[in-house]
């Protein structure tokens, strides 16, 4: 159970009354976004209110009235998933600064310059976003924001999602072993184990992780491996 003192109210006003429940702003936001969250574990306390921090409660019948039952959590998840989740300022920009990175980091690892085929700096791309002013609504999914990200920055750098395909050759002595890793780094589109204890694959991979992906290769061949990019 959330801690009331650090809880926040999430508030919906249906049929001319205000209905608040105490909620964990990071789990609030969580489960408005449809992750797997359980409601009982954001509510700090499993009672709906007229006014949380006064602690009035709702009559019976306003609950009736606006909801059709008096169960907590049916109430609490509709008030959660349609109504305004209070944050502090502090909370607020925090989130925001969570959701900026976690789309900086997404672009970085799906995309590249079309024009060059490499991918772009993360710093690049936190840069265009700053300069097209996108808003980071800490309330969307990450999904929404990257879509929302894409759109703005194309007409301010060349950028567009792609994969790769990489084919790879593991000699037989770190095969085995690296096998799991490298297969588990991308989609593996083909693969054969040779006559000698070596295999050869095809990786296909966001274009933004490559130099990720040769770091793992050299890592767990110390080098002895080797890899050509492929043409779709």
């Amino acid at each position: 159970m959330v801690n009331v003192d650090e809880a926040v109210a999430a508030r919906l006003k249906s049929h001319g009354t205000d209905f608040e429940v105490l909620v964990d702003a990071d789990g609030a936001l969580a489960y408005r976004r449809g992750e797997d969250v359980l409601l009982e574990d954001i509510l700090a306390v499993e009672d709906v209110f007229q006014n949380a921090s006064r602690g009035d409660r709702s009559p019976v019948e306003d609950l009736m009235k606006a909801f059709g039952t008096t169960d907590v959590l049916t109430i609490a998840d509709k008030i959660v998933k349609k109504g305004e989740i209070s944050l502090t300022a502090e909370q607020r920009k925090k989130f925001i600064e969570a959701k900026r990175l976690q789309v900086i980091a997404i672009i970085a690892r799906n995309a590249i310059n079309p024009q060059t085929k490499t991918p772009h700096p993360p710093s690049r791309i936190e840069q265009a976003i700053k300069e097209a002013r996108v808003n980071i609504d800490p309330s969307k999914s990450t999904d929404e924001l990257v879509n929302i990200a894409m759109k703005a920055i194309r007409p301010l750098i060349p950028i567009r999602f792609e994969e790769v395909d990489i084919a790879v050759k593991v000699q037989a002595s770190f095969a085995a072993k690296a096998y799991g890793e490298i297969a588990g780094f991308g989609q593996v589109i083909r693969e054969a184990w040779q006559n000698d204890g070596s295999w050869i694959g095809v990786i296909r991979i966001p274009a933004g992780m490559q130099e990720d992906f040769y770091a793992l290769i050299n890592r767990l061949t110390k080098g002895d491996a080797e890899t050509k990019l492929l043409k779709r």
